[in-house]
C-alpha cells in the first residue's frame, strides 16, 4: 500500500509518458487529494524497462498488458480503494481511515502527519460537498 497526503492511494490503470512513448494500461496508485500519480510498486522495474525499451525503440504507443504479464487483482489486494468502486464509496471510506490515522497520530503527537491527514481531511470534506451537489 502507498500513501499520499497522510493516507492510502487509489489503485488504478493509467497511461504514463516516456520520453517520447505513451505506455497505456499501466497499474498506477492515484491520490485523490493531490493528484498525485505513481507506478504501482509491485511492477515498477518491469514498467521502467518496458519504458526504456520502448523510447529506444521509437515507439510511440505501448500497451503495457502486451509485454508485462501480471494480475491486475494482486496489484488491488494491495490497496484500499480502487477506481472501480462507488465515488461515495471510496470518499467515506478515505475520510474514515484519515480519522483513523488522526487518532493514531494525536495519541503519538506526529505534529507534520497530523497536519497532513487535517489537510487531506479539509478537501476530502470539499470533495464529499461536491458530490451531495
Amino acid at each position: 500500500m502507498s500513501f499520499c497526503c497522510g493516507a492510502s492511494m487509489l489503485g488504478s490503470r493509467g497511461t504514463m509518458f516516456h520520453q517520447q512513448s505513451y505506455i497505456h494500461h499501466v497499474p498506477v496508485l492515484y491520490c485523490i487529494v493531490c493528484q498525485r500519480v505513481e507506478v504501482h510498486y509491485i511492477i515498477r522495474e518491469d514498467y521502467e524497462l518496458l519504458a526504456e525499451f520502448s523510447s529506444n525503440d521509437g515507439a510511440v504507443d505501448v500497451d503495457f498488458n502486451d509485454y508485462i504479464d501480471c494480475s491486475y487483482e494482486v496489484l488491488l489486494e494491495n490497496c484500499v480503494n480502487h477506481e472501480d468502486e462507488d465515488t461515495h464509496v471510496i470518499i467515506y471510506n478515505q475520510i474514515d481511515m484519515a480519522l483513523d490515522l488522526l487518532n493514531f497520530a494525536e495519541q503519538i503527537d506526529d505534529k507534520g502527519w497530523k497536519y497532513a491527514l487535517k489537510r487531506r481531511l479539509q478537501l476530502l470534506n470539499s470533495r464529499r460537498n461536491m458530490l451531495h451537489r
